[in-house]
């Protein structure tokens, strides 16, 4: 069993997605959806500033992979079984809105459907190869929860991500999360909300997923609308 954490700069309900009973990560993080497997740890800790707050060294989520979709597949589930996963940038109900099954697969080209990824991030999802799908999750964004300091290993802060080689610290880890959480749990909101841009016909086209108002003037600025 691998485990594998790393730093989550913006918690937006998307990147992982923890809706609809199932907790996925279908965008974002392409070299752990690449390479992770049934059985495997996702463990995502909390960044030093988001909306001016200091969520280091707390537990945003963690998942227990049981299922493993090619991103076509997860196209393919989400269209048959699990359509609240697919992006809706006009529904009034916010989850609706942050659906990470961005990729349509329903021709020969995967074409990339209006939600929080635009363009520029398509190359980095599409390297991942990957949906990864868990029914034995824990979610806290908002009320995300500090971790023991015998964890402190697993904090990693900054780019990238690490892979847990320690086994009593997995086991350790895993054993507490388990008593002392209900597993499929939302315990609390996003950290941050994604906020609609439209194009000059006025048609939803992408989002913003900045965590402070500096950030997303400086987004403005550099892009303009779509």
């Amino acid at each position: 069993m691998n485990l594998y954490s790393y730093c989550i700069r913006v918690d937006d309900g998307a990147a992982p997605n923890p809706y609809w009973g199932v907790c996925t990560l279908t965008i974002c993080k392409p070299v752990i959806r690449r390479t992770a497997q049934i059985g495997d740890w996702v463990v995502g800790v909390g960044s030093r500033r988001v909306k001016d707050k200091d969520y280091s060294g707390r537990l945003v989520y963690a998942m227990k992979i049981t299922d493993i979709k090619t991103l076509k597949e997860y196209d393919t589930f989400c269209t048959n079984k699990l359509p609240k996963k697919i992006p809706d940038l006009d529904h009034k109900d916010y989850r609706r809105k942050v659906g990470d099954c961005q990729y349509d697969y329903s021709e020969e080209y995967a074409w990339q459907r209006p939600g929080v990824h635009r363009k520029k991030n398509r190359a980095k999802d599409l390297r991942g190869e990957n949906s990864l799908l868990s029914k034995h999750f824990y979610y806290f964004g908002s009320k995300a929860r500090k971790i023991p300091a015998r964890f402190s290993v697993l904090c990693r802060q900054g780019q990238g991500h690490q892979l847990q080689k320690n086994e009593k610290i997995k086991e350790a880890f895993i054993k507490w999360l388990e008593r002392s959480f209900e597993k499929n749990k939302l315990y609390g909101e996003p950290q941050v909300q994604v906020r609609l841009l439209k194009d000059t016909k006025g048609n939803p086209c992408a989002t913003i997923r900045c965590s402070t108002a500096e950030e997303d003037e400086k987004w403005y600025k550099k892009n303009g609308d779509c």
